[in-house]
């Protein structure tokens, strides 16, 4: 039997920033997925998908050729095929977990980095692919494969678990200190629309920044200071104008965000505080927040909650919350009573 166990996880500082080469701030938490096999006589992966109560197969001998969008058990197939896989042994494959679908906390992601790492183990190389590469490879299968509009952060985050600073450009990580307090996750219950705002952002972003390029040839947004949203600001579009304010705001609040996780005893509040202005700025800016969701977030933060967000793209999904024990119960109850359909505690994972 082959079994294995993959983390969801949460985006703490540098949302919509993975897509423009900027780097994020991500971290894995105690919500997963986890896949059981056993192998078979027949010539094909049997898939059965217990919370969602499906069933599937996939022929051993598929050739791939024509994979229809979102299967990313054939586009994980037809990615590390390329990368000189063969698939000769079929398995009674059994998935389930407890990360909401659709929600902000990479189901989707995390199912396709425990795909990757069962077909790496049916080929006994667990050993000899490197996190990194898991991670790599997850990207290829679910964003450039499908030429979806998301970045990197998910599948490398997954890949390599923990609390880490991605370099987007290069995909290093840097780990960080996983002290960011007691951290609860809400469900709002308000549906997402992860594509469509991711797409939305990306496009309005990627302008912006084209017409400051265009205007300086020699801007590199890596190196962008604060003085350069007042510096460029009257050459962006009106309509664009808050893209280019998130762009500029959230990448130097990422980077004071990993000043202070660096630190073996980083200071909470600080970052709370943080985490506070980097969801104004995706609410107010990107506006990927229904005011429903802004609303319990606020009602949280007067409960006690030292800082919130909205996980993931936005548009709906679910929020984290960093707290202290002693009002623990209380932003629970909070976010409860103004409409979420779940509270739980999280812990990160190592």
């Amino acid at each position: 039997m082959i079994e294995i166990k993959v983390p969801a996880r949460i985006c703490f500082y540098g949302d919509h920033q993975d897509y423009l080469g900027l780097p994020v701030i991500a971290g894995t938490i105690d919500r997963y997925i986890n896949l059981k096999a056993i192998p078979n006589s027949d010539r094909n992966y049997l898939l059965r998908l217990l919370d969602l109560k499906k069933e599937s197969s996939i022929s051993l001998d598929d050739d791939l050729k024509h994979i229809q969008a979102d299967d990313y058990f054939r586009s994980v197939m037809s990615v590390l095929k390329g990368q000189g896989f063969e698939f000769e042994q079929g398995y009674d494959v059994e998935i389930s977990g407890n990360i909401p679908v659709n929600a902000g906390l990479s189901s989707s992601s995390a199912l396709v980095v425990a795909w990757i790492r069962f077909l790496v183990a049916t080929q006994g190389k667990s050993e000899e692919i490197s996190d990194y590469q898991i991670g790599r490879w997850a990207y290829e299968a679910e964003v450039l494969f499908f030429n979806q509009p998301g970045g990197l952060m998910d599948q490398y985050t997954i890949a390599q678990k923990g609390l880490i600073y991605i370099d987007t450009q290069s995909g290093e990580s840097t780990r960080l200190s996983a002290n960011l307090g007691k951290l609860l996750v809400a469900e709002s219950g308000v549906p997402k629309k992860t594509l469509e705002v991711l797409k939305n952002a990306r496009v309005y972003a990627q302008n912006a920044v084209d017409v400051v390029k265009n205007a300086n040839p020699e801007f590199e947004l890596k190196h962008a200071t604060l003085d350069d949203y007042e510096k460029y600001i009257d050459l962006v579009p009106e309509e664009l104008q808050g893209y280019w304010y998130s762009t500029i705001y959230n990448y130097h609040i990422t980077l004071k965000a990993k000043k202070e996780l660096l630190n073996p005893n980083p200071n909470i509040q600080a970052l709370g505080e943080l985490m506070n202005q980097h969801q104004i700025i995706l609410q107010n800016e990107i506006k990927n927040t229904p005011l429903k969701m802004v609303e319990m977030m606020k009602a949280a933060r007067n409960a006690g909650a030292i800082g919130t967000k909205i996980i993931g793209s936005g548009g709906g999904g679910c929020m984290v919350a960093m707290v202290t024990d002693d009002v623990e119960d209380q932003v629970k109850r909070t976010f409860l009573d103004k409409g979420a359909k779940a509270v739980y505690t999280v812990e990160l994972t190592s």
